[in-house]
């Protein structure tokens, strides 16, 4: 399943955001791990929700994500979680396993709930200790009576340029149900997940296996398909959270009506993803890539993948060359058996490859519509079933600049 437009029965709510569905209470202050910005962000749900994660496949798994997967594992539920900015806490050996838990003992204390249903990530630089005493304060701040949701998006940041979160409203068994969501991510990006945490909830009632199938299977049409610079971080995770306290019928794949939910859901997390891309470091342009006729849907994300990762391919985007052969040498090393008298390739509307053979087209035509803030790149590889859709961004002298003094 992939989205570009919302369907007539999925309603996006306005200035919504992840503390939008019913239960569940968000906020974000400064605690002092960074400078003036906030940077400590919590979520709370007032009764336990069935939870489920995903995370980063670098060996180097930061102290945070061992946590939450502990916490997981107890009873699949999840009531709380915090988030601190600034600092990654990866790669501080057992000393940052120990303030991870600790951190997880303090939000849970915060909201009375049992330690194994609170959940903890972090993002920032990497390999420094966190500063546990401003993280005892911030958390001891925390009013949950008071409730700052749009801070949350904010407190979770570090490069982001801008806040990411949305909520939507659709109707199962006709009750009410909310989605909500918030992500964070700007460099480091690369399908496989990457510097990304996102968080999602919803007050449906979802059977577990069915939360836990419908986030994997989401997450690899979203979050992985997004890439800004080819590196996949270490403390990559999302969550989704379903506290069901919206009363509906529980929700999973025999439900009647499963497939609205999960289209609903999808948006969400595609919303997100795209966001992220959107708002890669640096970018300037959101890069769009659909490819469609390969054997399989894996051939075509491959062929996405190298698409949005080639560097040679987001610097012509940025500087709206037509270089159309950058295009078609990713997709030859991507790895996938083809033909290429079969691959056609469009910029936009714009044919520059028909059936392998390059097209005339019109060179200002193609610029102008490089220099557009949404580049769609059309690949088809004949009439096999298989499609995907991929996003990424432009690569820009800002994103040299931004990284190459990223401690400074």
């Amino acid at each position: 399943m992939h989205l570009t437009t919302l369907t007539k029965q999925i309603k996006i709510i306005q200035h919504g955001d992840i503390a939008t569905p019913t239960g569940y209470q968000a906020g974000g202050l400064h605690c002092g791990i960074r400078k003036k910005k906030l940077d400590l962000g919590w979520l709370f749900s007032t009764v336990p929700a069935y939870a489920a994660g995903v995370y980063t496949l670098n060996s180097f798994q930061a102290a945070p994500l061992k946590v939450t997967k502990d916490s997981l594992s107890v009873d699949g539920k999840l009531q709380t979680l915090i988030v601190n900015s600034g600092i990654a806490n990866a790669c501080t050996g057992k000393q940052g396993e120990r303030d991870a838990y600790e951190m997880r003992q303090l939000i849970a204390d915060r909201f009375n709930v049992k330690p194994h249903h609170a959940a903890v990530a972090s993002t920032g630089l990497i390999g420094e200790p966190l500063p546990m005493a401003v993280i005892r304060k911030g958390v001891n701040a925390i009013d949950p009576m008071v409730q700052t949701s749009d801070q949350f998006e904010t407190a979770i940041l570090t490069t982001d340029t801008k806040e990411k979160g949305l909520a939507i409203e659709l109707e199962i068994d006709k009750k009410k149900i909310k989605i909500g969501g918030a992500a964070k991510g700007s460099g480091m990006i690369k399908p496989n997940m990457a510097t990304m945490l996102s968080f999602i909830t919803t007050d449906a009632v979802v059977a577990p296996r069915a939360l836990d199938n419908a986030l994997k299977e989401l997450t690899n049409q979203s979050f992985n398909m997004i890439t800004v610079d080819g590196d996949t971080s270490t403390n990559d995770m999302v969550l989704l959270m379903a506290n069901g306290l919206a009363g509906n019928k529980r929700l999973d794949e025999n439900h009647p009506e499963w497939s609205i939910f999960l289209e609903a859901l999808s948006f969400v997390f595609q919303t997100l993803a795209k966001e992220i891309a959107r708002d890669g470091e640096g970018a300037t342009k959101l890069i769009e890539v659909q490819v469609d006729g390969t054997a399989t849907n894996e051939g075509a994300e491959k062929i996405a993948k190298a698409i949005i990762g080639s560097n040679l391919v987001k610097t012509a985007i940025h500087g709206a060359d037509a270089n159309w052969g950058r295009i078609i040498t990713a997709i030859g090393y991507s790895g996938v058996i083809l033909d290429p008298e079969h691959v056609t390739v469009k910029l936009g509307n714009i044919p520059v490859v028909n059936q392998g053979v390059p097209v005339q087209f019109d060179e200002a035509e193609a610029k102008q519509y490089l220099e557009q803030d949404e580049v769609l790149i059309l690949v088809s590889l004949g009439n096999g079933p298989g499609h995907t859709v991929g996003w990424g961004c432009d690569l820009s002298y800002e994103y040299v600049r931004i990284n190459a003094s990223y401690r400074t």
